[in-house]
């Protein structure tokens, strides 16, 4: 039997991971929910990771999210302790990017499992390098699940309209460094941008949007995938982040059918061109010239092939792989 545990999170990838062990039919540990604030959310931890004691059995395997704070360690040794066996799906590597412990007390952490899905290549490469020497696997893209359904128009807006969503906060100072812009716009959603400080004609903010909405009214022809202090390339701790993480904003794009811009250097750009559904810029100043380049023959297939991508993030794809992946890894190791 497979078991995972659900934690109720503002977090849109975890609760999409945990929708599709549902629908797998995979058996929920967590039974009693004490609620959303942080003394619920500990009791809730902790009363579904003991459990591990008296429900699991020798041969199941456990299914857990990482990072799971405090309770991770607990869980993998307890399920260890029952002759069950542990895959771990990876959403944030704390030693990369908070440096709140060492590459080295992660992976020291991460050894109690059998089994990681990781981002991408060079996520994998990493920990590695670092030490872990389970099996893994790469999961490409998280899936967005969603039951909006996208537009399909395939011709491009002229100008060109590139679509920037999500949290506007302190990972996101390039905003206010924009360059000038000729043949492209950028439309501007989300929570935490100060208008005030926009220097750039080119940028219209249009302030929050539900997913759900955004996915099936947003017109836009590319969406862009940046973070951190500058338009000149991706730093700062955020943008140097994107060099081994796959950020689900990549993903929301996709689900909505709208094609995306990324960095060159980040851990995604690989993935990006070999499915044909983006572009890949060295800095953002590139953007105008590299749209120039594009034909709409060029434009539509790749807008076909972001839909297609949509249809596979809305159904879990990407995750159920990695699911196969690990479960034909632990058969194999018996």
């Amino acid at each position: 039997m497979i078991h995972f545990i659900e934690i109720e999170t503002i977090n849109k990838a975890k609760r999409d991971i945990d929708e599709i062990c549902r629908r797998e039919g995979y058996h929920n540990l967590t039974i009693h929910d004490f609620g959303s604030g942080g003394v619920g959310r500990f009791f809730t931890k902790l009363t579904s990771v003991t459990s591990i004691l008296w429900r699991l059995r020798k041969g199941d395997v456990l299914f857990l999210q990482y990072p799971m704070k405090k309770f991770y360690k607990m869980a993998c040794s307890l399920a260890k302790m029952r002759g069950a066996r542990v895959v771990t799906i990876i959403h944030d590597l704390g030693a990369f990017r908070r440096h709140k412990l060492t590459a080295e007390q992660e992976n020291q952490r991460l050894s109690k499992t059998d089994f990681l899905i990781v981002h991408n290549p060079t996520m994998r490469q990493y920990l590695i390098d670092h030490g872990f020497k389970g099996g893994m696997h790469c999961l490409q893209i998280f899936d967005f699940l969603s039951e909006s359904q996208p537009r399909t128009y395939d011709v491009p807006h002229r100008p060109w309209r590139v679509v920037y969503a999500g949290g506007l906060g302190r990972r996101n100072d390039f905003l206010y460094q924009m360059p000038a812009m000729d043949n492209w716009k950028l439309d501007l959603y989300g929570e935490g941008f100060m208008p005030e400080r926009n220097k750039c004609e080119g940028l219209k903010y249009h302030g929050f949007m539900k997913a759900d909405q955004f996915i099936s009214k947003v017109e836009a022809d590319f969406g862009l995938v940046w973070d951190g202090d500058s338009p000149e390339a991706c730093v700062g701790s955020w943008g140097e982040y994107l060099r081994i993480n796959d950020p689900h904003k990549t993903s929301f794009y996709l689900r909505a059918g709208i094609p995306v811009i990324v960095w060159s250097q980040a851990a995604m750009a690989p993935f990006i061109r070999e499915e044909g559904v983006g572009i890949v810029i060295d800095s953002i100043s590139d953007i105008g010239k590299t749209l120039a380049q594009l034909s709409p023959a060029d434009y539509r297939q790749m807008k076909q092939q972001a839909l297609l991508m949509g249809q596979r993030l809305a159904q879990g794809y990407y995750v159920k792989e990695g699911l196969k992946a690990a479960l034909g890894y632990l058969k194999n190791q018996k």
